[in-house]
């Protein structure tokens, strides 16, 4: 049995009637009750209202304390995620430094291999192929940011060049001769070209 408010079917949600002017009936969800809230609330409206607001700003206060752990929390992982990508690719390129440093004697030797007068035609072709093997190899290791360091006439640098020696002079020091070649990877030196220095 039902009451003169209440419509329940027992397969649906208990409905509220409102009534509209004198006789239209429009059905609405009821609303939630103090006790679904978990409160008891006096019969007093006004000390009833200022419950349900002291209730309200809590609940607030809570949501916005949980807003800001939240946002914390995905700062920190969005952090956490970029700093170890950041990691990988670091990892990724000491690996491969290491490997193009183990390959720098093989340079210095095709460099000083390149250096002799070649004096027969059988000489002259495999100094031909001796180049291009030493520009093959370059040019792969080029697509990984490593390049050789500017030397010969180029202003002295000691964050790119060693001095083995500074010949007498006045004016701005250069680099007059190489004696081994440097190389940067990415911008950073991992070995500077062994020079001697003059002056400009």
């Amino acid at each position: 049995m039902t009451d003169n408010n209440t419509i329940n079917d027992g397969a649906s949600e208990p409905v509220t009637q409102v009534a509209k002017g004198s006789a239209e009936i429009e059905e609405v969800p009821n609303e939630p009750t103090a006790a679904a809230l978990g409160l008891t609330l006096p019969d007093d409206a006004h000390e009833a209202q200022l419950i349900l607001l002291r209730e309200l700003v809590e609940a607030r206060e809570e949501a916005g304390e949980l807003l800001e752990n939240l946002q914390r929390v995905a700062a920190e992982f969005d952090n956490h995620r970029k700093r170890t990508e950041r990691d990988q690719v670091e990892n990724v390129q000491r690996a491969s430094q290491r490997v193009i440093e183990s390959l720098l004697p093989v340079l210095d030797s095709l460099d000083a291999a390149l250096t002799i007068e070649a004096t027969s035609e059988t000489e002259a072709r495999m100094l031909e192929g001796m180049r291009g093997t030493q520009s093959l190899i370059l040019d792969t290791l080029a697509r990984e940011g490593f390049a050789p360091i500017d030397a010969v006439g180029t202003p002295f640098d000691p964050a790119l060049h060693e001095a083995v020696s500074v010949n007498p002079g006045e004016g701005d020091q250069v680099v007059e001769q190489e004696l081994r070649k440097g190389y940067v990877m990415r911008g950073r030196v991992i070995r500077p070209s062994l020079v001697i220095v003059g002056h400009a």
